[in-house]
């Protein structure tokens, strides 16, 4: 892994060498060539983190019995991770942006590790929460700062960057459960222990990363205080801001109606067995997964804003119609809203980096944030709606929020300006 990455260091510094002087007076263009060898690491990196995250989600039944827990203090554990994990990333990216600390990741890394091996002997519920929250803090330094180097890494093509990247998260979050079952469930919580080698391993891999951006001109830069700025004035940056903020609510909300209730709503209304409807639910992640691999480069081709319409406002015929489909159709739709719903985080992000030129960090850690928060408040909000209604009226509910893509609308065309310029 090392000499591949000093490899893919060293082939990145010829390449800015060897830049033409009217290419670097550019603001804010990155290296020409992509490092496939850092992406391949950041994401696998990704990998490793989101599915430590999803085991400890997965493991909550078997906690709730070793420890005579209520649902109170279920969520109290579940509140303790979203709070360190999403409110404390916009904190770090706004500092790293001004203060780059390429060994942070590592370093981040360092909590998941501390916070497994607290949890695999907490003897109490203080201690658990203890746990849950060095995780968080893990995650809270993870995303901005690897988000930042797939960015460094893209050679240009951002959308696919940030696509690669976020694969790997998509790929951990769906193994966390299927180790947790195969694995923590019969062994016990001292076995959460036997995945510290996994944070082991993406210290080592994060380690060789840190190295590469350390060394990468970004840096180098953003130490030297060159920042670039936005080319709209503040207030339009803050409108469209709010607009993109709008339009993860909208996807968010969606996507935790199908991962949290979606084999509930199958057994309610078509009566299949749990497995059968867990099937179908992996089936809806893999579609996330390839909506996620798919939605990049698109934007890099046709532009962040075209794939940001189709992607949210685009599925809403789909997800109108899927409250009244049959079982046959169900398949059918949840996979197309699999597909299209997912290729907008990648577009949103990078269009909103575009944005605020300059501020990778702080808006990688504010839209990260705001996508875990907004994961554990439509679990408990949609939850509360299903016990007061039943779970189809969810997904009638729900089935209206893509509609908000609408709002693409009055989002600024930065990149025609770019482009024009």
């Amino acid at each position: 892994m090392e000499s591949s990455l000093d490899k893919g260091a060293l082939a990145g510094a010829a390449g800015a060498s060897g830049a033409t002087a009217s290419a670097s007076a550019a603001a804010g263009k990155p290296q020409a060539r992509t490092v496939y060898s850092i992406l391949g690491a950041i994401s696998f990196s990704h990998l490793m983190n989101d599915m430590i995250q999803s085991l400890i989600l997965a493991i909550y039944p078997m906690l709730k019995d070793n420890f005579s827990l209520s649902f109170g203090q279920i969520g109290l554990i579940t509140l303790t991770y979203q709070i360190t994990a999403s409110l404390l990333q916009p904190l770090v990216g706004i500092y790293t942006d001004r203060h780059p600390k390429p060994y942070s990741l590592p370093v981040g890394m360092g909590f998941t590790l501390s916070g497994l091996l607290l949890m695999s002997v907490a003897p109490n519920f203080g201690v658990l929460l203890v746990a849950a929250a060095l995780v968080g803090c893990g995650s809270s330094v993870f995303h901005p700062e690897s988000s930042r180097v797939a960015r460094m890494a893209s050679g240009g093509k951002h959308g696919l960057a940030q696509s690669l990247f976020q694969v790997g998260g998509n790929a951990g979050s769906s193994l966390g459960p299927l180790l947790a079952a195969l694995i923590v469930i019969p062994h016990g919580q001292r076995s959460i222990a036997w995945f510290s080698a996994a944070a082991l391993v993406g210290i080592l891999v994060l380690t060789q990363i840190s190295r590469w951006y350390k060394q990468h001109p970004a840096t180098k830069k953003a130490r030297a205080g060159h920042v670039p700025h936005a080319t709209l004035p503040r207030g339009k940056v803050a409108f469209a801001m709010s607009i993109l903020v709008l339009l993860v609510f909208s996807k968010y909300f969606y996507l935790t109606s199908i991962n949290s209730y979606f084999t509930f709503y199958l057994i309610d209304k078509f009566h299949l067995p749990v497995q059968a409807a867990q099937v179908h639910l992996f089936v809806f992640l893999a579609a996330v997964a390839a909506g996620t691999v798919i939605g990049g480069p698109v934007g890099d081709r046709i532009g962040r804003k075209y794939v940001i319409w189709v992607s949210i406002l685009g599925v809403a015929p789909f997800t109108l119609l899927l409250p009244y489909a049959n079982l046959f159709w169900t398949g059918v739709l949840t996979v197309i809203i699999g597909i299209v719903l997912a290729s907008a985080f990648s577009a949103i992000l990078v269009y909103a980096q575009e944005l605020i030129p300059g501020k990778v960090g702080m808006v990688a850690g504010l839209f990260f944030g705001f996508a875990f928060g907004l994961g554990g408040i439509g679990a408990a909000v949609l939850g509360q709606l299903a016990d007061s209604t039943s779970i189809a009226y969810v997904y009638k509910v729900c089935s209206f929020l893509p509609l908000l893509g609408i709002l693409t609308v009055f989002l600024p065309d930065i990149e025609g300006k770019r482009v024009r310029g």
